[in-house]
């Protein structure tokens, strides 16, 4: 569930996407091999591709490209003043695309190149949502002190 609820806009998204990752868990288990993994590493990668999907289905990736993006400064005596439900909070209202990279590659560790191929953008494209989603960010916390 904390799976989902990282990707998802409410606890009621969350479940749906949790619903829908243990049908596809329980159709696929024959396929999980514990050669290749563990069982936890193979439930969470099905969570976050269902949590994907959901996303995909409520909005378009923006293809928009940076050379280079830019790295926001951040006040960090602001974030540490914030409270991680807090920040939480403010990364689901980030737009949904912006959200999904943001996600993936802050708190899941991805790389850009993992998303682009994830999500069916470029690394550059990629780029550009954690930038914005940083710039959003900044913005959003300054406003909180």
């Amino acid at each position: 569930m904390a799976i989902a609820m990282r990707y998802a806009l409410d606890e009621h998204e969350a479940a749906d996407i949790l619903g829908q990752a243990y049908v596809k868990m329980f159709r696929s288990i024959q396929s999980f091999d514990a050669t290749k993994g563990n069982f936890h590493g193979w439930l969470k990668r099905i969570v976050i591709n269902e949590a994907l999907d959901q996303i995909k289905q409520r909005s378009k990736f923006s293809h928009l490209e940076l050379e280079s993006a830019e790295e926001p400064f951040v006040n960090n005596s602001i974030i540490e003043k914030t409270d991680a439900a807090a920040i939480m909070r403010l990364i689901k209202q980030l737009p949904p695309a912006t959200h999904a990279v943001f996600v993936l590659f802050a708190i899941d560790g991805y790389t850009h190149k993992e998303i682009a191929a994830e999500l069916h953008i470029s690394e550059g494209t990629s780029k550009w949502h954690l930038s914005e989603a940083r710039k959003i960010l900044q913005q959003k916390i300054t406003t909180l002190t």
